[in-house]
């Protein structure tokens, strides 16, 4: 099942992915696009409940949470997860991914930028996201846009929480808490920041320790309980 509720052009988005994936399976690759009205309707959304796999298609992360967030769709994906189901996405589909989602907007700027140009507290918008990831939060077209400042602003704001940065043509595959790297280019992890200090004056923060890493195909790594 594809979910492209992300996407400006839903029915593209499912076509590009059905091109790509019927050379891969038999199944058949159904889209359901899904609204507020249709979120509703219980034959939909036992559909997407016994779907083996699940995409949810790029775009804009938030368009997606308005129209699943206390939806029995949402219900439906986690029940699908539950059942064994695999859950995928890419850029906004993969921000969906975490409990805390990255937006990337700014709450101290006014206009949409597509990287942060600066490390303030307290900027980073988040909203609830799916929350099959608890325990990371998840960025995306990482080293492309060079998107360094704005995971380095989450873990200012969620400590506790891993940070992953996933480049464009390279993949995460979750099972667990253990972590596998698949694709072409790199993922950036960090977490465990220490020493954080805020200025109330500016909103600039320090921070005296950050770990971070860096991985490519083939390596894994494995994430902490929240």
């Amino acid at each position: 099942v594809v979910l492209p509720m992300s996407s400006e052009e839903p029915d593209s988005a499912y076509i590009y992915f059905k091109d790509q994936f019927q050379k891969l399976t038999p199944n058949p690759i159904v889209m359901l696009n899904f609204d507020k009205t249709t979120a509703q309707n219980p034959k939909l959304n036992d559909s997407l409940q016994k779907a083996k796999l699940i995409f949810i298609s790029g775009g804009d992360q938030t368009r997606f949470m308005n129209v699943v967030a206390n939806t029995p769709v949402y219900a439906s994906i986690h029940k699908a997860f539950d059942n064994g189901s695999i859950i995928s996405g890419t850029s906004a589909g993969a921000a969906v991914m975490s409990e805390k989602m990255i937006t990337g907007n700014q709450k101290l700027e006014k206009e949409y930028s597509g990287t942060f140009d600066n490390i303030r507290y307290d900027n980073l918008e988040t909203n609830q996201g799916l929350g099959l990831l608890t325990n990371a939060i998840v960025d995306q077209h990482f080293l492309k846009r060079s998107r360094y400042n704005r995971l380095i602003s989450a873990m200012v704001e969620f400590p506790n929480l891993t940070g992953i940065g996933i480049d464009e043509s390279t993949a995460i595959i979750v099972n667990g808490n253990e972590i596998s790297v698949v694709g072409e280019s790199e993922v950036i992890v960090m977490k465990k920041p220490k020493g954080i200090k805020k200025s109330a004056q500016n909103k600039l923060i320090s921070m005296e320790n950050l770990e971070m890493s860096i991985y490519n195909e083939g390596q894994k790594f494995t994430i902490d309980n929240k």
